[in-house]
């Protein structure tokens, strides 16, 4: 029997995620499939989740917070992002994670940047920009700012979210480190300055700023604008940006005209695939001997992407 998987979202036409996601399981002899599954309307999309004909699905856009409302059991890293970019069948059990910020951290260390006593800031307040935001923390980071263009807002979203990593931090168990040289849990929460800001107050602290995320939207359409004044960048800063697949974007390309290290959204699809297929492997119970490090290479090679 073959078992399907599945992207769910909306538009999907572009992602590299069936052809990343197939080469792997071909190259391991599994009898699954993995298909897009494009869904205009909210409507379709729960209709989909509730039939469950699926072994496991990765979400993107706009769908993550509806994929978190759908599963019975919520990982960690999920419930600190507010959303779910995979689902895995378990029985009858539905089970959430994130893996967006495990994948943009997992990129950016293949790239040399180290986040121990690093300053991020990281643009946009949605799902993806809360998983950075905590895999950041993790790594090492020492000071994480959430940025978005209402303040208030902003500042609602991080401290609810700060509230819930507050609760697991001081839980009866500290949450081990899943990385070799990454902070536990209670670590992250007790090491890490978390604070946040408005696009108009970023130049005030832009100057000691190690790492820029960009995890908005912008940048999706070829005109869109950077969402911070790029003049604030400085050669000795790393800027990444979520987006890929349309183009260098106008961040990107002022950053690399500011001499910083800047990569696209590419990187971070791909280890985020890895950490997703590692994922639906533990959960059904599927020995793989085959390490991360290869995974990344057969599914980058499937989408054609240098990163």
């Amino acid at each position: 029997m073959r078992e399907k998987l599945y992207l769910l979202g909306h538009p999907t036409a572009h992602s590299k995620s069936p052809v990343m996601h197939n080469a792997l399981y071909k190259k391991l002899n599994l009898p699954w499939d993995y298909e897009t599954k494009d869904c205009p309307s909210e409507e379709e999309a729960r209709t989909f989740l509730e039939k469950r004909d699926f072994l496991g699905i990765n979400i993107t856009m706009p769908y993550k917070p509806l994929a978190f409302e759908f599963a019975n059991v919520k990982a960690a890293s999920a419930i600190l992002a507010q959303g779910a970019n995979v689902l895995v069948k378990k029985k009858d059990t539905l089970i959430a994670y994130n893996k967006d910020g495990e994948g943009c951290v997992s990129f950016l260390e293949q790239k040399g940047f180290n986040f121990k006593g690093a300053q991020v800031v990281i643009c946009g307040t949605g799902p993806t920009s809360l998983a950075i935001l905590f895999a950041a923390a993790i790594a090492g980071a020492e000071k994480v700012v959430l940025v978005g263009r209402n303040k208030q807002r902003v500042e609602r979203t991080l401290k609810g979210c700060i509230k819930e990593f507050q609760a697991m931090a001081n839980g009866p168990f500290d949450l081990p480190a899943a990385r070799k040289g990454h902070r536990t849990f209670r670590e992250a929460y007790e090491k890490t300055n978390f604070t946040y800001c408005s696009y108009q107050s970023l130049p005030g602290i832009f100057a000691k700023v190690d790492l820029i995320v960009n995890a908005t939207p912008l940048g999706m359409g070829k005109d869109d604008l950077a969402p911070f004044d790029t003049s604030l960048l400085t050669e000795n800063q790393t800027v990444y940006d979520v987006v890929y697949g349309h183009g260098q974007t106008n961040l990107l390309k002022a950053a690399l005209d500011a001499g910083c290290a800047a990569y696209d959204g590419s990187g971070m699809l791909v280890a985020q695939a890895v950490a997703s297929a590692v994922t639906f492997f533990e959960v059904s119970g599927i020995d793989f001997s085959i390490s991360e490090e290869e995974m990344f290479t057969i599914m980058a090679q499937a989408a054609a992407f240098t990163t």
